[in-house]
């Protein structure tokens, strides 16, 4: 229930339906001065929602920092990916496609690679309301294999159906492990703050490692100050979600 209700919250937070009331309300509204000013609200949303300078500054006061991979000074015995977005199965072609999150996914092969995590912890359950038999987190499993990680180092969940459950079944799993070091926390940029949040309530030492970093470059340019670019939208959709994500978490103890 909790996971369908958070499906329909982030449909309705999305500022394409916004927009899209708006313009809707214009079409139908019967005296001009009104259509004229519900017709100019749903182009300013569209322009903010669309701006990278506005979307940037308004993130930037909640997503993660990122870290260089030189700062990981010591071996971390897990990296904990968590699902979302990251991976799922394509019934039409019959093949694994990777999604707008699989950064996380990839950060952590890289980290394993480069030995500052000796295990990766994938946790997810099925991400689709509809395909719940298809597993996110042995999605991630199998795609590691292919990349050439060692099945003995990888440790999977495929209960967590949210970031609460997400560290719930992490804790279970490193307890069952005898996992008493502090482990590294591999997720989105956006995500991140809840996902500490969530950890951190359940007692498991972790250092975050922000990945979906928002931003490569601090140089100011035409098209960033002005430039509409379509990917803000789902950037703004994904803040919007973590937010008030983060405060139904405080409210409800999870945080």
């Amino acid at each position: 229930m909790f996971f369908i209700l958070s499906k329909i919250i982030s449909f309705l937070l999305s500022p394409l339906i916004w927009v899209m009331a708006l313009l809707v309300v214009a079409l139908v509204a019967k005296k001009r001065a009104k259509r004229k000013r519900y017709l100019t609200a749903a182009i300013l949303l569209l322009f903010i929602f669309t701006n990278s300078f506005l979307v940037g500054l308004v993130t930037g006061y909640w997503a993660w920092p990122g870290t260089k991979s030189s700062e990981i000074k010591k071996v971390y015995p897990v990296g904990i990916v968590l699902g979302g977005n990251t991976i799922s199965y394509n019934s039409l072609l019959s093949k694994v496609t990777f999604n707008y999150n699989v950064d996380r996914l990839m950060q952590a092969m890289v980290l394993y690679k480069e030995g500052k995590i000796e295990h990766i912890l994938v946790t997810g359950s099925a991400g689709n309301i509809i395909y719940r038999d298809i597993k996110e987190g042995n999605l991630m499993h199998d795609a590691l294999l292919k990349m050439g990680i060692p099945d003995s180092a990888i440790w999977v969940d495929t209960a967590a159906d949210n970031t609460h459950q997400n560290a719930v079944y992490a804790r279970q799993i490193l307890n069952e492990k005898q996992v008493t070091d502090s482990c590294l926390l591999i997720t989105s940029s956006l995500h991140m703050r809840r996902s500490m949040g969530c950890f951190n309530k359940e007692d498991i030492p972790v250092r975050a490692y922000a990945t979906n970093l928002l931003r490569d470059s601090d140089i100011i340019t035409f098209d960033y100050l002005f430039y509409p670019y379509a990917i803000n939208i789902t950037i703004w959709e994904g803040m919007t979600h973590e937010v008030l994500g983060y405060y139904v978490y405080k409210i409800l103890g999870y945080i």
